[in-house]
This record gives structure tokens, sequence and C-alpha cells, in this order.
């Protein structure tokens, strides 16, 4: 008798296999745009910088969409829901970011968008009535922990008003990017599809935030440098179209808690990056904060039970077939 398809051992191990290359894709790719954000500071507004990043990653989206004859006819609802996912996920939680980089340091910013992982545990529970597992969120304290530690000597410094103004913005937009993971499940669930949700999506977040900016009178101009050219081209290819892609698949097959704990390792990334074009000491306390996070990522990672069949076929599945407007 022929195995239903999502308990088939060979399909299951296919999918964890790919679900391991997606997780790394999400770290390396996020933790190297650390780097590459700095050379999009200067001459160029950050929020002027947002918009083309995620106007030209949903142009090149849109691009592909047609290319693959993917479907691209969605009901007016489907449109207001992926506005939503834009506007939480590739809008307004980048510009509060950008506001708050001017107020503290990279790493601390880190830190504290670290703690995305919790946010998205109990979210889940409140909007999906999803159980809060004991070893994920234990995982996902150790590694916090760990990341404190590779940057306690910049949380040593929080004293500073600007400094707790700061943080104040980074738990904002920490948040805000949570409840556009949460939109983002909720579009899955809904049958969405991953490619063609981010095309539509980061359009209406650089549409939104383009026209948020006119109106704080925001001049957009342009810095026709290679380092800015190149750097904002990596952004929205890598960064916006395959980072995200990779992170919001994973979304819907680990779940929010798993996926978001991408973002506890991400940092260590932009850590080896900065010891080799930045020049950071390591410490005792960091190689010991480096190897909480691996303990923290083992503890949120592993599985005690095979993903359900409707979580898998969710994403696994070419979402080719026609859908007409509701």
């Amino acid at each position: 008798m022929r195995r239903p398809p999502g308990r088939d051992p060979r399909a299951l191990t296919d999918m964890l296999r790919h679900s391991a290359s997606l997780y790394a894709l999400t770290v390396f790719i996020w933790g190297s745009t650390w780097y590459a954000i700095t050379f999009q500071l200067g001459r160029v507004a950050p929020e002027v910088s947002v918009v083309y990043r995620f106007a030209l990653a949903s142009l090149l989206l849109l691009v592909y969409c047609i290319a693959r004859r993917l479907n691209l006819r969605f009901s007016m609802r489907d449109h207001a829901c992926m506005a939503l996912q834009g506007l939480l996920l590739f809008g307004l939680n980048y510009v509060v970011f950008y506001r708050a980089t001017g107020l503290m340091t990279s790493g601390l910013i880190a830190v504290v968008f670290s703690t995305i992982v919790l946010m998205n545990i109990f979210l889940s529970a409140l909007f999906f009535g999803q159980r809060i597992e004991p070893a994920v969120t234990a995982g996902a304290c150790v590694g916090l922990a760990g990341i404190g530690l590779v940057f306690w000597p910049e949380l040593a410094g929080v004293a500073q008003l600007t400094t707790v103004q700061g943080i104040g913005l980074c738990l904002l937009g920490t948040l805000l990017a949570s409840l556009g993971n949460m939109s983002s499940v909720s579009n899955q669930r809904r049958a969405l599809p991953v490619i063609q949700t981010n095309a539509f999506g980061m359009g209406y977040g650089a549409l939104l935030m383009g026209i948020w900016a006119k109106l704080q009178g925001v001049a957009f101009g342009y810095d026709p440098s290679p380092a800015y050219t190149l750097s904002l081209l990596y952004l929205a290819v890598f960064g916006s179209i395959v980072a995200f892609g990779s992170y919001l698949t994973l979304l819907g097959r680990l779940g929010a808690a798993r996926a978001a704990y991408a973002t506890v390792v991400f940092p260590l990334v932009a850590l080896a990056i900065s010891t080799l074009f930045e020049r950071y000491s390591w410490t005792l306390a960091s190689l010991f904060g480096v190897a909480l996070v691996l303990l923290g990522n083992l503890l949120v990672l592993a599985r005690r039970r095979s993903p359900q069949p409707a979580q898998a076929d969710l994403v696994t599945e070419p979402a080719t077939r026609p859908r007409g407007r509701r």
C-alpha cells in the first residue's frame, strides 16, 4: 500500500535536509547584510535606501514570477493580507531600526533584535494557539544569554538616556517584525505562496514607506558610487529575495519559534565578518557566549516529533494551481 506523501520517510528526510539548507542560507546571508548595510549609509537617507531595496527586490521577484508563469491573480483580500505583511515585515520595522541606529551601537541592536525568537513563541501561542515547548523556550533563553556575553562590552554602556531610547525603539521594531512573522504564518495558512506573497508584499512595503518618507519631507537622492550600488544589489537580491524567501519558508515549515532562532545565530556571522574587516577582538566571555548560542541552537532545533503533513505540504508543493478571485 502506498504511504501518504506527508509520512514517506524518504520525503521527510529530503524535507529536513532542505530545511537545514534554508536555515544556513538565512543565517549566513542575513549575517553578512549587517556589513553590507554600512555601505548604504551616507548620502542617501536610510528610509530611501529601504524603499530602493524592497522596490528593486519586488520588481525582480515579479519578473521571476512572470518568467516562471506563476499565478499572480489574487483577490482583494489576498492583496490586503500581502500589504499588511509588507507594511510590518518590509517597511515599518526597518524604518524604526534605522532610527535606532543613530542612538546605539550595531552590536547592541543585534542583541535586542534577537528577542524576536521569544516574541514569536508567545505571539504564536496568542494568535494561533500553538503550544509553548519548554525545550524551545529554554534553548532560546540560552542562546540570548550567549549573545549577551558576546556583546557584553557594548551592553555594559547602556546607562545613557539615548541608549535607553534606542533600546525602546529596537524593541518596537522587533515587535513589528514579529507581528510581520505572524502575518506571514497566517498568509501561508491561507495557502498564499511564499514567492508571490513576498513579491507583492515587498512592493507594498516599498510603496507605503515611500509615501511615509515623502510626507516627512525626505529627499529621494541616489549615490552612484560602486559601493552603494553593489551593496544595494546584494541587499535586494540576497538579503531580501533569497534570505526572506528561505526564512519565511522555514516559518511555515518549522514554526515561528524555531525559524526565528536564525536571528539569534546570524549576529555571530556578522561578528565573524567584523573580525575579518573591522578588527573585532575576541575575549574569553565572547567565546563562551558562542558556545551557549550553539547549545541553544541544538535545543531549539531538536525535533521530538515529525512535522505535520499539512505543514510540510504547505511549503513544498508548488503553488501553481489556478486561484480564481474570491
